[in-house]
């Protein structure tokens, strides 16, 4: 058979439901929950969990929406696909330009968070060191292809959640043995307020970017119209309920909000509820969920990148091409590693401010993506129902910006400067908006779908 050119192959649907919900756990890494909880618990005043309830309904949201638009648009890119197809190319350029924000700064964000623990643990090897050897291992999970990325972010999942059951039951233990404790505290008192709640649900939104990414593997998923809305709805409850439990019972374990660290919080309780040796034992589980994280979060980055570049909003012929052997993004993922590099030279402080505004704007676009569905099928005469369409996407894109409202203003100030640099982009590759940003159109009878979907020759390698 004579190969197509790379450029207008498809991606391989070999994944299932199991396989994208493991996917988007693990590039929430659920894990987080024990990083973060300082940061939640002290924005909220010491009701971290109640911020992560919050944040669980306003992201579940988002997530109805994302399941419809992925049901009727199984393609991968995300919001940029949503937007470009449904508000036009130019609002679809300007969301892909948002998510891409949140998509390049995440994996260096992740490396740069496992590197500094790994740091901590093993300090034999510098920080850049411990840099180097993560973007290592995970490109070449990712280079070698999607299947060998699922099996490997399985097994760390399968870890991280033995970890996790193994602090729940410790922490159950502790307030067990205390009966005068009461856990009502964990949810409310005194000192905590909406505005408090909210602010932390503002943070606490961050851990759950992993399920928007789900959609970035449509193409690679069987049966996505059915599996994929499955797939993200599930990420979204499990993965809230994940951080509910284990933040209800951190804060049950320690009431309030007064640590001698908060970056280093989670520990604290840990050492707290099960002594040292315990806490030490869960901050190398916390490195097994970040390495899973770092796996995903790189694929989907690189799979954005390359449906920009096989549109030509991205030049084409490097950021739109497949390898021919192993059928992955390679040239986009040694990008991301390579920018990963630059890590060490960024404040994390500065860089996670970033993602949240990306976040939210994108996920608001979805819920409008929704919307303009409704208004499209209304007009050729057919009907959906105005609660799950109008209603509910109305009330997740206020719930998206109201939250973007509680960033500080750092991260509003920096997002709002890099969507101005994407506007000026988009005029330089429209010349002026006189003409519409390149759309890629795939033709069903492409004769690359039977390249990706038969079996190869015999003494052919057949891709990962």
């Amino acid at each position: 058979m004579t190969s197509a050119p790379e450029t207008s192959g498809r991606l391989v649907p070999r994944l299932g439901l199991l396989s994208i919900v493991v996917f988007g756990l693990s590039y929430m890494a659920p894990a987080i929950v024990v990083s973060t909880f300082g940061v939640i618990a002290g924005t909220s005043a010491g009701v971290a969990p109640t911020a992560y309830l919050v944040a669980t309904l306003a992201m579940t949201l988002t997530a109805l929406s994302y399941g419809k638009l992925a049901r009727d648009h199984p393609a991968s890119g995300s919001v940029y696909t949503y937007a470009r197809r449904l508000l036009g190319p130019r609002i679809g350029f300007l969301a892909g330009w948002a998510l891409l924000l949140d998509y390049l700064f995440l994996p260096m964000v992740a490396w740069l968070i496992q590197a500094l623990y790994l740091h901590v643990q093993f300090p034999s090897l510098p920080t850049w060191g411990w840099l180097v050897v993560v973007i290592a291992v995970t490109t070449l999970v990712n280079a070698l292809g999607i299947v060998i990325a699922d099996r490997v972010n399985k097994v760390l999942l399968g870890l991280t959640a033995v970890g996790l059951l193994a602090l729940v039951a410790v922490c159950v233990h502790t307030v067990g043995g205390a009966p005068t404790a009461d856990g009502a505290h964990a949810l409310w008192n005194p000192a905590a307020s909406l505005g408090t709640v909210t602010a932390a649900a503002a943070i606490a939104a961050y851990s759950f970017l992993g399920f928007d990414a789900i959609s970035t593997l449509s193409e690679e998923v069987r049966d996505a119209r059915r599996t994929v809305p499955r797939g993200i709805l599930l990420t979204v409850l499990v993965g809230g309920g994940v951080f509910f439990v284990i933040s209800f019972l951190l804060q049950w374990v320690h009431p309030g909000a007064s640590f001698q660290d908060e970056s280093t919080a989670g520990y604290e309780v840990a050492v707290l509820a099960g002594g040292k040796g315990f806490a030490n034992v869960i901050n190398a589980i916390t490195l097994v969920g970040g390495m899973a994280s770092c796996v995903a979060i790189q694929a989907s980055t690189s799979r954005l990148m390359y449906v920009m570049g096989r549109d030509g909003v991205l030049p084409r012929r490097t950021f739109g091409r497949l390898h021919p052997r192993l059928r992955t993004p390679l040239f986009n993922l040694l990008v991301i590693a390579v920018i990963g590099l630059l890590a060490t030279k960024l404040s994390l402080d500065t860089a996670t401010s970033f993602i949240n505004f990306g976040a939210f704007l994108a996920f608001a676009l979805v819920n409008l993506c929704v919307i303009a569905a409704w208004r499209a099928h209304r007009g050729n005469g057919t009907t959906r129902p105005v609660l799950t369409h109008v209603v509910l996407p109305v009330l997740g894109a206020v719930a998206d910006v109201y939250l973007l409202t509680r960033l500080n203003h750092t991260a509003v100030l920096l997002g709002v400067a890099w969507l101005v640099l994407g506007v000026v982009y988009l005029l330089v590759l429209t010349r002026g908006l006189r003409r519409e940003p390149p759309e890629f159109r795939m033709d069903a009878a492409d004769p690359a779908d039977a390249l990706d979907t038969e079996e190869p020759p015999a003494g052919a390698t057949a891709p990962r």
